[in-house]
C-alpha cells in the first residue's frame, strides 16, 4: 500500500515527453506553431495517443475532437477523475502552454502504474480541442460545447483567416470522433498550467493554488470611414478609421486603469484597410480584451467602452459596430478541490500561494458542469504566448507531484 500524500512523478520522463512533443510543429525561434486542426495538430494527437495506449489507457473521441484517454479504476462504474488541458498552440507559441497539463496527466498515469497500484475511480486524461482560439475564435471552443456554452453547429461554422471552417478542418485531419459532446460523468477535473504571468516567480513560490479565474469580454470593433489620399486630403475633411481606432485604444487603457485594482484591458489584434502607406484608412477592425475577477468591474468596463467608442466615432464621422466575440463570467473553482491541492502542496513541502488565473482556460468552462480546480507553476519572467516561453524541469515536476497526489486523494487507491 502506498504512503498517502508523498508520491513523486518521474520528472525526467515528463520533461523528455515535453521536449519530444515540442518537435512537432516547431516555431521559428525555439517555440511551437501547432495551431488547432492543422497537420501538426493531428501529428501531436497521434503521438499523445500512442503514449497513452502504451500506458494502458483506452481512447474515446467526441464530435468536437476532444480526446479522452482512460485508465480503468477498480470501480469501473465510479465517476472518473479527469485531468485536462490542450495540445494546440498560438502561431508563435511556447513549448509549455497547454501541453504541460496534458502530458502531466499522462505522467500521473505512468507514475501510478509504476507504483503498481489501482485507483478506485477511473482516471481520464483529456486533450481539449481549440483552447487557444488563435485560428478559430472563440477560445476554449470545444470545452465550451462540452459545457453547453456553444452548440455544435456554431462551433463547426467558425472560420479561420482563410475562410476554412472548423468542422471541415476537423474532418480533414481525421479527428472527428463519434462520441456525443458533453454529458460524460466527471467526479472532478484538474488542470495543470503554467502561470502565464510573473507573480509566482517574483514571490519565490513553486505552486499556484488557483482559487478563481478572471472573467473576460472580447469585443470586436469595426470602424467605417473613407479611403482617401494622405497627401491631398485636407485634415479637416478626413474620415479616418485609423485615428478612431487609436483613440479607442487609448480609451481601453484609461478605462482599465480607472477600474484598478484587478482589471486589465488591451487591444491585441488590429487591422486597417487598405493598409497602404499613402491611403488614409477607410476601415479598421480590432479586438478589445477586458478581464477582471470582479463581475461588476467587467460589466462596467464593457458598458463604458461602448459609450465612449460611440462618441469617438460620432466626433470623427465614422460608422461603428461592436460585436462580442468571446465572453465568460469570473470563475470560482471548487473550494473542496482547492483545499485538496493546497494540502498536497503542503505535504510535499512546496512553497505555494493562492492565485487568480489571469488567462482563460478549459477549466473555466468545465467548472460549470463539474467540480474543477487548477494548479499552476511559474514561468520565466511571466512570458507566454511567445516562443521564448520557458519553465524549468524542476518547476514542471513540482506541479506534477502536486497533481499526482491531489488526484490520488480524490480518486482513492484500491490496491
Amino acid at each position: 500500500m502506498i504512503s498517502p500524500g508523498n508520491q513523486r512523478v518521474n520528472g525526467e520522463r515528463l520533461w523528455e515527453s515535453l521536449m519530444e512533443m515540442a518537435k512537432i510543429g516547431p516555431g521559428i525561434a525555439g517555440g511551437n506553431n501547432r495551431q488547432t486542426l492543422t497537420d501538426a495538430d493531428a501529428e501531436g494527437r497521434r503521438l499523445f495517443q500512442s503514449w497513452c495506449e502504451a500506458a494502458g489507457m483506452t481512447m474515446a473521441v467526441d464530435r468536437m475532437g476532444n480526446m479522452f484517454m482512460r485508465l480503468e479504476g477498480a470501480d469501473p462504474y465510479a465517476d472518473p477523475v479527469h485531468i485536462g488541458s490542450h495540445l494546440d498552440t498560438q502561431p508563435t507559441g511556447g513549448r509549455f502552454d497547454g501541453v504541460l497539463g496534458v502530458l502531466a496527466g499522462l505522467e500521473v498515469v505512468r507514475s501510478i502504474r509504476d507504483m503498481g497500484v489501482t485507483p478506485r475511480r477511473p482516471i481520464v486524461v483529456v486533450n481539449w480541442t481549440n483552447e487557444e482560439g488563435a485560428r478559430f475564435a472563440p477560445a476554449m471552443l470545444a470545452s465550451g460545447v462540452f459545457a453547453g456554452m456553444h452548440d455544435e453547429g456554431y462551433a463547426n461554422s467558425r472560420t479561420d483567416a482563410e475562410g476554412k471552417r472548423f468542422g471541415d478542418e476537423l474532418d480533414r485531419i481525421g479527428w472527428r470522433g463519434d462520441q456525443p459532446v458533453g454529458g460524460r460523468p466527471i467526479h472532478a477535473m484538474f488542470e495543470y498550467h503554467i502561470e502565464q504571468g510573473p507573480i509566482l516567480e517574483a514571490e519565490g513560490r513553486e505552486i499556484g493554488v488557483v482559487t478563481h479565474g478572471q472573467g473576460l469580454w472580447w469585443l470586436e470593433v469595426t470602424l467605417t470611414g473613407k479611403d482617401a489620399h494622405t497627401g491631398s486630403t485636407p485634415m479637416a475633411m478626413r474620415v479616418n478609421a485609423g485615428l478612431g481606432m487609436a483613440r479607442i485604444i487609448e480609451a481601453v487603457h484609461r478605462i482599465a486603469m480607472d477600474h484598478q485594482p484587478d482589471a486589465v484591458g488591451a487591444v491585441g489584434q488590429a487591422n486597417v484597410w487598405p493598409n497602404s502607406r499613402n491611403v488614409i484608412p477607410g476601415k479598421a477592425v480590432f479586438t478589445i480584451d477586458f478581464r477582471s475577477p470582479d463581475l461588476g468591474k467587467l460589466t462596467s468596463m464593457r458598458a463604458r467602452l461602448e459609450t465612449e467608442a460611440a462618441q469617438i466615432a460620432a466626433d470623427l464621422g465614422l460608422g461603428i459596430s461592436i460585436e462580442p466575440v468571446g465572453h465568460f463570467d469570473p470563475v470560482t473553482f471548487d473550494p473542496g478541490l482547492v483545499e485538496v491541492v493546497r494540502g498536497a502542496a503542503e505535504r510535499l513541502g512546496y512553497a505555494h500561494m493562492d492565485i487568480v488565473s489571469g488567462a482563460g482556460h478549459d477549466a473555466c468552462w468545465i467548472n460549470r458542469v463539474a467540480p474543477t480546480v487548477m494548479i499552476m507553476c511559474p514561468c520565466v519572467d511571466g512570458l507566454s504566448h511567445n516562443e521564448a516561453e520557458e519553465i524549468s524541469p524542476e518547476w514542471a515536476a513540482a506541479g506534477c507531484d502536486v497533481l499526482l497526489n491531489a488526484v490520488l486523494d480524490v480518486a482513492g487507491v484500491a490496491s
